[in-house]
């Protein structure tokens, strides 16, 4: 995927037809990811890049507070530098501000788009707990099925904890175990059987179905979004 820099915006001449042109052509590959159903990195991408530009559009004087971390020093510098440009040269302001208008107003409709995908995988997702629960739901595993239902892909998953603008949020790390075949001797309860068999460390683990009939892309789409619908369904109490 061709990238949009973090500070794209503010990166050389500061004129309104380049900056579309730079845009346009950004949004349009990642609409060509959209159409085939694939949704990360590329949905969290525009939306990394909507943020930048509200943050620097809203909060001119908490630059370093509200830009995401990913942010180099010199990409604040050259932000507080364009800051002190703008204030001084009028024109400068205007066309910065025509940018920015148009740019959010692009990516909005991209976003939009995406999130109806995300919106309509997520409703097509069933969760379901095997076996019984123990008390220790932080680590365990997360079994995914797709539309084709031959393949069972095993995750082993953790939840994470991490702080961001004074709130906290709920993440998920997961690492891929294998894949099993289906079969009628090959369920799910002896898919979790032969993973405390093999895996002694994890005795007694909380085990997920996610299963879908849809076949979307596994990577891009299906197992992000699972991802974040079991976080979803253990934060919850749904468990």
């Amino acid at each position: 995927m061709k990238a949009l820099s973090d500070t794209w915006f503010a990166e050389g001449f500061i004129d309104f037809e380049l900056k579309k042109y730079t845009l346009l052509a950004y949004l349009q590959e990642i609409n060509r990811y959209f159409n085939e159903n694939k949704l990360y990195p590329q949905l969290g991408d525009v939306i990394f890049h909507y943020n930048n530009l509200v943050a620097f559009r809203d909060n001119k004087q908490f630059l370093q507070q509200h830009f995401p971390k990913r942010l180099t020093a010199v990409n604040m510098e050259r932000l507080q530098l364009l800051y002190e440009q703008m204030i001084a040269d009028d024109e400068l302001m205007e066309e910065l501000e025509n940018i920015l208008q148009y740019a959010l107003q692009k990516m909005n409709g991209t976003i939009k788009e995406g999130t109806e995908i995300y919106e309509f995988v997520e409703d097509k997702l069933n969760i379901t707990p095997v076996g019984l629960i123990p008390l220790d739901i932080q680590e365990g595993y997360m079994l995914l099925c797709d539309g084709r239902f031959s393949d069972t892909r095993v995750y082993r998953y953790r939840l994470t904890i991490f702080e961001r603008h004074d709130e906290k949020y709920r993440g998920i790390h997961t690492d891929f175990i294998n894949t099993y075949t289906r079969s009628l001797t090959q369920t799910y309860s002896g898919i979790k059987r032969d993973l405390i068999r093999h895996r002694k460390d994890l005795p007694n683990p909380a085990v997920y179905t996610v299963e879908t009939d849809l076949t979307f892309p596994v990577e891009e789409t299906l197992l992000p979004v699972a991802k974040r619908c079991l976080v979803k369904y253990i934060s919850t109490g749904a468990a």
